[in-house]
């Protein structure tokens, strides 16, 4: 008695645990979908918000309707017919258990069901309905390409889907027969009144009763859906055949067209025809013919698969070429197509190697935005000498142009964002992380081509607030939106913000922008239950005035509004020289993995092969104002989404005036085309099959190891182009070699934005690669031996990024070269520059000496040791080679003078 009571209070508790978990699992579930609301509605997203929602209710009511009442009759006719064939009156009590379980089992498992069922294809439901046409179609099938992307992954799914929910039905169907055997049985029916000599005759009689018969019946019928619905899926693996492996190419191979899609039309009829077979098999319980139909089906199978394998190894193997040729050339043309290689413009670029002083001169806008300071130190530089505080922190360095009182030049920037991370362990207070500490502050900027006598960047922006030489006013240096504002924070409150350090005081501000949402008593309740937080509820300093500012990491909230894109990994920030306020700028991309015959890549580690940047996404750093713009209006994926999510796209021509001039060619994109355009270059099947003419990307020596060099951006003027642009280049080599076979480059200015051009070097020519020019730089008899030196004197040496520098038509080669002194807090210093051309190479203290050297235009120069010569002297030798420089044709006989000189500054340190 007493067991039974502790068992039923046992019971009890666990149902009020599982009731108070789900009752508190809706509660955050409310609160989130109210304050989601909220959110979207103030971006002005709130129909890309609801059309999720909607589209849920419109899938998944009608489906919990129709699973729950269909499942509850089903289970109803089950039990009736148990019940009449069994001989089982009817029990008040025993039924009304019976009825409820099958009530609540129809209800919950229909709720279940549907509502994963609604969120797992409510967006495919909607691009097939939205499917807009490619303009191209499969060779084999003839198929436009929309059919892959947007129609069949959608048929795959559903059928799976059909497959499993039928399978669970022979689960539900017999599971119920034997519940409802245990709870209601009639011995004097299933024995009926026979009297058994042995267990074997009981047990024979048992599986020949009306029960039984029933089960099997329904398990029958249930057998040939699912073999029907098999039938369609060999239908449709037809098509699969799009992303077959098996031949030397992605997509449908010789074996695969000729075998392959000819078992599975086999298949998909013999499923059809044995679907009515085991329907009668199983009526008559006839266990062979049970059992030859999956038999019959796996037999099919392997002797197909014996078929395909043995043309494979007989047929094609020994006559590859030609029996793959047409479908190599279907391979190459869907994979330019899907990754938009389609278009590449071929030049030949003569590399005449005929650079002039002259053509230096004459290309000056090339020359002053060539590329002497890295990211990667410059990076470590910023973070020491204008973090100004340890909560301060420069995330990334970003490259770009701007025209900057009347030059148009490359610079380095970066946001001074708030790192909460860093601050002190007494200062990791809720006060100071949500309310106090809320925004970075600022921006540096540098000039790519310009370093001090001390080897650091020349700061064009620097400090806080910032302070500038040039024409350059930032109205609204807070950044409250950035990559490490990773929390939420309250604003208005009876608590000042932190603005910035000033000097031993702390600067304080208000927020003045719009962005937040107003906490009000019930939002207050809402957040703080979101947040997990009793803080947001019982905080004294947040008053009816205060807001609360939501995913203000950038990449977090562009993810929130449009998770269906897939976004770049570096946004970039941008100066706005019409409003002087901070924007970021984040690249977005339209992906799919179903383009038929495109070669298979991995971007984010998810296999793609389709990729387009058709968005771009602009970011205020104060307001938080998120909008998305349409770039490419002809990408099928992204019209389909416009259609879908009709609040959420702006065109192109609504971009900011004042950012369009910064938009960049993304790298993670070009990275990718760079990837794919390696093999993906060749026209020619014969030559792709025989791998005659891949290429790689070239390889560097940078900051001590050697890797692939990576996509750059550089300011150079085209071959027959007007004037110099922003472009991003990577330069390719001959597979396992070191010389240069040609460039792809990518352009990023006004209306030629997203032209590709590939310039092909002459093929009777050595064109030294990066690493040629490395390995020449580690046996030059001058610099190598000063490398050692360097090392011998407690200095790291650090090679820079190898630049490749097209002029007319010719190549230039520069590399930075930095020192770091053996301890931790030493930064790298740009203390010379290599320049390569022709079978000249140099190290010199600037790239402006570097060329004159080169081009037989050396001045005999004074070198300066910043660390040993007093302030004075080194202006002094500073003014003395000015007068050199502008007596260069008469400064050769004073060589050996400044030589000398130049040994007794070495005696002195």
């Amino acid at each position: 008695m007493n067991q039974n009571k502790a068992n039923k209070l046992s019971i009890i508790g666990i149902i009020i645990f599982l009731a108070f978990s789900v009752l508190l699992a809706s509660v955050r579930s409310l609160a989130n979908f109210f304050t989601d609301l909220q959110w979207f509605s103030l971006n002005g997203y709130i129909h890309t918000f609801l059309v999720k929602l909607k589209s849920e209710m419109i899938i998944g009511i009608p489906l919990f309707i129709l699973i729950a009442i269909g499942l509850y009759f089903y289970l109803l006719r089950i039990k009736r017919k148990y019940y009449h064939s069994a001989h089982i009156f009817y029990n008040a009590v025993a039924d009304k258990r019976i009825h409820v379980g099958m009530i609540a089992f129809s209800t919950i498992t229909g709720f279940f069901l549907s509502m994963m069922i609604a969120k797992d294809f409510w967006l495919d439901i909607k691009m097939f309905l939205a499917a807009k046409s490619f303009h191209m179609t499969d060779p084999i099938f003839h198929k436009d390409i929309s059919f892959y992307i947007f129609k069949l992954p959608l048929y795959e799914a559903l059928l799976s889907t059909l497959i499993i929910l039928t399978i669970l039905l022979v689960i539900f169907t017999v599971g119920f027969l034997f519940i409802l055997m245990s709870l209601r049985q009639s011995s004097d029916v299933i024995l009926q009144d026979v009297q058994f000599i042995n267990p074997q005759q009981k047990i024979r009689s048992f599986l020949d009763s009306e029960v039984i018969h029933n089960i099997t019946r329904k398990v029958g019928v249930l057998s040939m859906i699912v073999l029907l619905l098999m039938s369609f899926q060999f239908f449709l693996k037809s098509y699969e055949l799009m992303y077959s492996t098996r031949g030397v190419a992605y997509g449908a191979s010789y074996t695969d067209i000729h075998v392959t899609l000819q078992l599975y039309r086999v298949l998909c009829v013999i499923s059809f025809l044995l679907s009515f077979l085991a329907v009668y098999a199983i009526f008559k319980r006839n266990m062979k013919l049970i059992i030859t139909v999956p038999a019959s089906l796996i037999g099919i199978g392997i002797i197909g698969a014996l078929i395909a394998s043995g043309v494979q190894q007989l047929v094609v193997e020994p006559d590859e070429i030609n029996k793959e040729s047409e479908y190599l050339k279907y391979n190459i043309e869907h994979t330019q197509a899907a990754f938009n290689l389609s278009d590449v413009e071929e030049e030949i670029f003569t590399v005449d190697q005929s650079l002039t002083w002259e053509d230096i001169q004459n290309n000056e806008t090339t020359i002053n935005n060539i590329r002497i300071n890295d990211a990667r130190p410059l990076q470590q530089t910023y973070n020491q000498i204008q973090g100004i505080r340890l909560y301060y922190t420069f995330n990334d360095i970003d490259l770009d142009r701007y025209t900057i009182d009347g030059d148009y030049r490359q610079v380095f920037i970066s946001a001074r964002e708030m790192n909460q991370e860093n601050l002190s362990d007494q200062a990791q207070t809720w006060l100071n992380q949500h309310l106090k500490y809320t925004h970075g502050y600022g921006i540096v900027m540098s000039p790519v081509n310009a370093v001090t006598n001390e080897g650091q960047p020349e700061l064009m922006v620097q400090n806080i607030p910032p302070i500038s030489d040039y024409n350059i006013v930032i109205d609204r240096p807070e950044i409250y939106f950035g990559e490490l504002t990773n929390n939420y924070i309250v604003i208005n409150t009876d608590e000042n913000e932190f603005d910035y350090p000033s000097g031993s005081d702390n600067q304080t501000t208000r927020y003045e922008g719009s962005a937040g949402i107003e906490l009000t008593s019930l939002n207050r309740l809402m957040f703080a239950i979101r947040e997990s937080s009793m803080k947001l509820l019982v905080s004294s300093v947040i008053n009816d005035d205060s807001r609360i500012i939501l995913y203000r990491n950038i990449i977090d909230r562009v993810e929130r509004i449009a998770p269906f894109l897939t976004f770049d990994s570096n946004p970039y920030l941008v100066w706005n020289q019409n409003d002087n306020h901070l924007y970021w700028i984040i690249d977005a991309y339209t992906t799919s993995s179903f383009y038929p015959y495109s070669q298979m890549f991995e971007y984010n580690n998810k296999p793609i092969n389709y990729i387009r940047n058709s968005v771009k996404v602009v970011v205020d750093a104060y307001e938080g104002t998120t909008k998305f713009y349409r770039f490419d209006e002809e990408d099928p994926i992204l019209i389909a989404y416009d259609e879908i999510f009709s609040d959420l796209f702006l065109g192109q021509e609504e971009f900011p005036e004042g950012l369009i001039n910064h938009i960049r060619y993304p790298q993670d994109y070009f990275d990718m085309q760079t990837q794919v355009y390696r093999a993906y270059h060749v026209d020619n099947p014969e030559v792709f099959y025989n791998g005659e003419d891949i290429w790689d990307i070239a390889n560097e020596k940078y900051m001590g190891d050697s890797q692939q060099i990576n996509s750059s951006y550089v300011m150079f003027k085209l071959p027959k182009g007007p004037a110099e642009e922003f472009a991003l280049i990577v330069p390719y080599t001959p597979k396992e070699k070191a010389n240069m076979t040609s460039l792809l480059v990518a352009r990023n200015d006004g209306e030629n934005y997203g032209k590709l051009y590939i310039y092909k070097f002459p093929k009777d020519k050595t064109i030294q690669g990066p690493m040629m020019i490395e390995s020449r730089i580690d046996q030059d008899s001058v610099i190598s031996p000063q490398f050692t030196l360097w090392g011998q004197e407690g200095s790291k040496v650090l090679r820079g990024n190898l630049i490749v520098v097209p002029i007319e038509n010719s190549i230039l080669y520069v590399e930075p070269i930095y020192l770091q002194a053996d301890n931790p807090n030493s930064l790298p210093e740009m203390k010379r520059v290599i320049v390569a051309y022709q079978e000249k190479i140099v190290m010199t203290q600037t790239l402006e000496q570097g060329l004159k050297e080169v081009f037989g235009l050396d001045t005999p120069q004074i070198i300066i040791d910043d660390e040993t010569l007093s302030p004075e002297l080194k202006e002094l030798i500073n003014q003395l080679n000015q007068l050199l420089e502008n007596q260069r044709d008469n400064a050769d006989n004073l060589e050996n003078i400044i030589n000398d000189l130049n040994q007794y500054l070495d005696e002195i340190k």
